[in-house]
């Protein structure tokens, strides 16, 4: 059994009911659950449709994701989740790089490396490299000015933790970061790489050894063993090539507004959801969701 699920941007509702109705007509589906009025709908199926993939195409021009899915163990007890443009809104080594004025030269870096173009290790030594010098308190400044939490997070977060499930946040990005993060989302663990300071200024060098995506598997495989549930219990969540093994393993590896070589790989693929998309995709309503 299956679970189809369709979904669109809860800042702008479009999901329509005769939309819903019709493919479920089409594939031979249950009966429609409304998880969402105008936002999000289920149906169950006997299998997996031929042309997924097909009408998945189709409905991303009218704005709408398209989630098909094993309906068995869909609720999952742990949330392994990247933090750049996944649960912020931004690449927070292109914001400290824009206050060190070479914003766009590490914006470039950062794009190709996202998209599988560059080693991430070699990557991030030379972005870091160039922040040579910058005076520490700089972080602070862009944690209170240039740092947004992505749409939907502290719902995805809030309910989750409240049916029990844990919560890592792994970042190829920088401690500095994530423990603010983490803390303010409510994720019971954060892991990611470190901004070497001497004399109150960043050095040019991360802490080794660098955290990319073989450290996010590990923590895959730590975290589950430590927790004595199985990978297939757990929903993944990022956007860029060194989120791509913890997306492959995990039960549910969400690739959500990813880069177009990564969202390729992924089974389920997030263009105009939010972060509430995860919540939806496990059965949750939105009469469901806490904070």
């Amino acid at each position: 059994m299956y679970i189809a699920t369709l979904l669109c941007n809860p800042s702008t509702p479009c999901l329509d009911p005769a939309l819903v109705d019709s493919l479920r007509n089409a594939w031979g589906g249950g009966e429609a659950l409304w998880l969402a009025p105008d936002i999000a709908a289920e149906f169950p199926l006997e299998a997996r449709p031929d042309n997924q993939w097909k009408v998945w195409e189709d409905l991303q021009a009218l704005g709408v994701d398209l989630v098909v899915q094993p309906a068995a163990n869909r609720r999952k007890k742990m949330l392994l989740a990247d933090m750049d443009s996944t649960m912020i809104e931004q690449e927070c080594i292109d914001e400290l790089a824009e206050e060190a004025g070479v914003g766009a030269r590490v914006k470039d870096i950062t794009a190709r490396a996202m998209n599988g173009e560059l080693d991430f290790d070699g990557a991030l030594t030379e972005r870091v490299a160039l922040l040579k010098d910058l005076p520490e308190a700089v972080i602070g400044q862009v944690l209170d000015t240039r740092i947004t939490l992505m749409p939907g997070g502290p719902a995805l977060l809030a309910t989750m933790k409240a049916e029990g499930a844990y919560a890592a946040l792994v970042s190829g990005g920088f401690t500095a970061f994530t423990a603010r993060i983490a803390a303010e989302l409510g994720f019971d663990e954060n892991r990611a790489n470190t901004l070497l300071v001497a004399d109150g200024k960043l050095t040019g060098k991360p802490g080794l050894p660098i955290l990319g995506r073989e450290a996010k598997v590990e923590a895959l495989e730590q975290i589950t063993a430590k927790l004595s549930i199985s990978e297939a219990d757990v929903i993944a969540v990022g956007d860029g090539a060194n989120d791509l093994g913890m997306l492959l393993r995990a039960g549910s590896g969400v690739a959500l507004h990813a880069k177009p070589s990564v969202a390729a790989q992924c089974e389920i693929r997030i263009n105009h959801g939010d972060l509430t998309a995860l919540l939806y995709i496990q059965g949750y309503a939105r009469a469901d969701f806490k904070g």
